[in-house]
């Protein structure tokens, strides 16, 4: 008996901690600095393309006459919200070029050899203010799972080093 009380309870703790993760407080607050930086890192390299609001190029879910896909909104109309740190950092540091694009050129430039680490941070902090209270709580949840920012020694290491 006491055995299958300690393991009841036991699995209530366990019940408790996973929706405790699930429905905690949410991310952390937004550095007021870090994200000053970032709308002014923004406004230099991303808003020819993104849009001075994070709005993205119009049609963009939609191939352009090249066949590739335009910049797509870092609003909450679009869906940077969905990926983790780690990834939003890897694709302003590296770019990205989107699977269902006809050509060959990257869909997103790489970045890494014209913004610092710092300055890369800072931008993925500004963007987070362009998005709802849920989609910074997803977004912060995806990032938990799947990994922060490098570390400033890794981030050293741009491509192009």
């Amino acid at each position: 008996m006491r055995g299958m009380l300690l393991a009841g309870t036991a699995l209530l703790l366990g019940l408790g901690a996973g929706a405790a993760l699930a429905g905690g407080a949410g991310p952390p607050p937004l550095d007021h600095k870090q994200v000053a930086f970032g709308r002014t890192v923004y406004k230099e390299y991303c808003a020819s393309c993104h849009g001075p609001h994070g709005e993205g190029q119009p049609n963009w879910q939609e191939p352009n006459a090249q066949g590739d896909m335009p910049a797509p909104p870092h609003n909450a109309t679009g869906h940077t919200w969905k990926h983790a740190d780690s990834m939003l950092y890897r694709i302003v540091a590296g770019g990205w070029r989107d699977p269902f694009n006809k050509s060959r050129q990257l869909t997103m430039p790489s970045f890494g050899d014209q913004l610092t680490p710092a300055q890369i941070r800072a931008v993925i902090t500004y963007l987070k203010t362009l998005w709802t209270p849920e989609e910074r709580k997803f977004q912060w949840e995806e990032t938990e799972v799947r990994g922060g920012f490098p570390s400033s020694s890794a981030a050293s290491h741009q491509p192009g080093d």
